[in-house]
C-alpha cells in the first residue's frame, strides 16, 4: 500500500508556500476544520507543493526582477540586497521561502540543486540528487525524477523538478555572475532543478 499523506498537513504545506511570495501579508492562515479525505499520495503532494513553488517563483521572477530591473530599470537586484535597498535575487526569495518552511516544521523541506551552483551549498551532494539531475537535464526538464532515500534514519519521497530559466533577468544573473561555473544559459534552458523531500516515516 502506498504511504499517505494526512490532507492537514498537505493544506498547511499548501497555505505555507503560497505566502512566500505574499510579503508583509502575515502568517499563513491555519487549515480548515473541515473533513477531509484519508489522505494522498507522496508523489501528488509533491507535484501540488512545486506547482504552487514554481508559480510564485515564476511571477516574482517576470513580474517583479524582470519587470522592474530589466524594463524600466527602476531597482535593481542584489544578492547584496539589505546592504543596497536593491530587491533580493530569486534564488534568494526562494531559499527564504525554504527557511521560513523548515523553522514551521510543516513536515517536508525543499531546495534549490544544480550542477553550475553559484551558491556552492546548492551542488548535489546524495545519489538522488545527482541522478535527478542527470535525468531532468537529459529530457530537456520535460519531466520530474521521482525517488525514495534514506538520510540518517528517516526515509524520504524525494522529488525533483526542472528549475527553467522563465526571464532574461534569471538567465543574465546567472551568465555575469563572477562564480557562476556555467555562462551561456538561455531562456527556457534548464539551469538547475528544486527537490522536494517529504517523509514517509524511520527506517527500519
Amino acid at each position: 500500500m502506498k504511504t499517505q499523506i494526512k490532507l492537514s498537513k498537505i493544506i498547511a504545506g499548501l497555505a505555507a508556500c503560497g505566502g512566500l511570495m505574499a510579503v508583509g501579508c502575515g502568517e499563513p492562515p491555519a487549515p480548515p476544520a473541515a473533513a477531509a479525505p484519508s489522505g494522498l499520495a507522496p508523489k501528488q503532494v509533491a507535484d501540488m507543493l512545486h506547482a504552487v513553488m514554481a508559480a510564485d517563483r515564476t511571477v516574482y521572477a517576470k513580474k517583479v526582477i524582470n519587470r522592474l530591473v530589466k524594463e524600466h530599470k527602476v531597482i535593481k537586484a542584489s544578492e547584496y540586497y539589505e546592504d543596497e535597498k536593491a530587491l533580493p535575487l530569486p534564488a534568494q526569495m526562494f531559499r527564504m521561502g525554504a527557511e521560513l518552511v523548515t523553522e514551521r516544521d510543516i513536515g517536508f523541506t525543499y531546495g534549490l540543486l544544480s550542477e553550475w551552483p553559484i551558491n556552492k551549498q546548492h551542488a548535489p551532494k546524495t545519489d538522488i540528487e545527482k541522478q535527478g539531475l542527470e535525468f531532468i537535464k537529459s529530457n530537456g526538464g520535460t519531466a520530474p525524477f521521482y525517488g525514495e532515500e534514506t538520510l540518517g534514519d528517516q526515509k524520504y519521497f524525494s522529488a525533483l523538478y526542472a528549475d527553467i530559466g522563465v526571464a532574461a533577468a534569471c538567465v543574465d544573473c546567472h551568465n555575469d555572475h563572477k562564480d557562476s561555473p556555467k555562462t551561456d544559459f538561455k531562456l527556457g534552458d534548464v539551469m538547475g532543478g528544486v527537490m522536494i523531500r517529504i517523509p514517509l516515516g524511520k527506517d527500519s
